[in-house]
């Protein structure tokens, strides 16, 4: 089988919705011969009869209806990608892994499309390492562990408390603050892959032993059992509040780094304005 090219996609819808080759002719601006070798290629390379030719009408055949319709969407897939890589700058994608920029979150969202109105702002969750950004799912990811991989580039926009996530059962959940030394003896639930806390925040000989997880909810689940406790960035407690869990500040924990994180070779444009507004709003301003 031969490769199907677009240009022949094109002509078979075109002959199809204008109804005739004379038409098909007139709005693709080429000759009635060119349509007419265009189809029989398009035929070819697929082995099938496509359209029924009279000297009054063009009708699909069967098949021709299935690859019309598949035709269309292929035509539309390819559009939304020239769009993309075209125009793409009107749109921001900024990836996250478990809880976006925290409180500042509607702020930004608000602040984002007064001053940007020619950029819309999507946020993405993506429980990656880079928040979607090495799977291409987005722009710009914020980051709370920093990449050691030089393709990316990235900055500091903020800092964050460290928070305990744990049981409203628990006995610790009456105190207003806790300690590292209070959750030593404890279970600590972690996401290796995203999560900001592993045993080594605490001294040798007192760390804690850890079960895996590996998205929000999940964590969220077991710690309300009260079977676990985990250690979080305080954005996590302002995006995901849950009946039965409480967050406490932990006093001598050090505070996580918040940066915006993006492709080194291929920066969005909106970056700078991003960051600024961000450092912004972390700032207080």
């Amino acid at each position: 089988m031969d490769d199907v090219e677009l240009r022949q996609l094109r002509c078979l819808v075109a002959i199809v919705d204008e109804g005739t080759f004379t038409d098909a002719a007139i709005a693709l601006g080429v000759s009635q011969a060119a349509v007419s070798r265009t189809l029989a290629s398009l035929e070819r390379a697929l082995g099938v009869r496509l359209l029924r030719r009279t000297s009054r009408e063009v009708t699909p055949t069967t098949t021709g209806l299935r690859v019309v319709a598949q035709a269309r969407r292929v035509l539309s897939e390819v559009h939304n990608l020239v769009q993309e890589a075209t125009s793409g700058h009107g749109i921001l994608r900024i990836g996250y892994a478990w809880s976006a920029v925290g409180r500042h979150t509607p702020a930004f969202q608000r602040r984002w499309a007064a001053t940007h109105p020619g950029t819309d702002l999507h946020l993405v969750r993506v429980n990656s390492a880079t928040a979607g950004l090495a799977e291409g799912a987005c722009d710009l990811a914020v980051i709370r562990n920093p990449l050691d991989d030089r393709r990316f580039e990235s900055a500091i926009i903020g800092l964050e408390r460290r928070l305990c996530g744990l049981s409203a059962e628990d006995p610790l959940a009456t105190r207003r603050s806790l300690r590292l030394a209070d959750l030593s003896e404890r279970i600590l639930l972690v996401d290796r892959r995203t999560g900001t806390t592993t045993p080594e925040l605490w001294p040798p000989g007192s760390r804690p032993a850890t079960e895996e997880t590996h998205n929000v909810d999940d964590w969220l689940t077991v710690i309300s059992s009260g079977r676990c406790v985990g250690m979080t960035a305080e954005s996590t407690a302002h995006q995901y509040p849950r009946p039965g869990v409480v967050y406490r500040p932990v006093r001598d924990a050090e505070p996580i780094a918040v940066r915006l994180t993006w492709w080194r070779d291929d920066p969005h444009p909106a970056i700078q304005a991003a960051i600024e507004l961000l450092t912004a709003l972390y700032r207080g301003d």
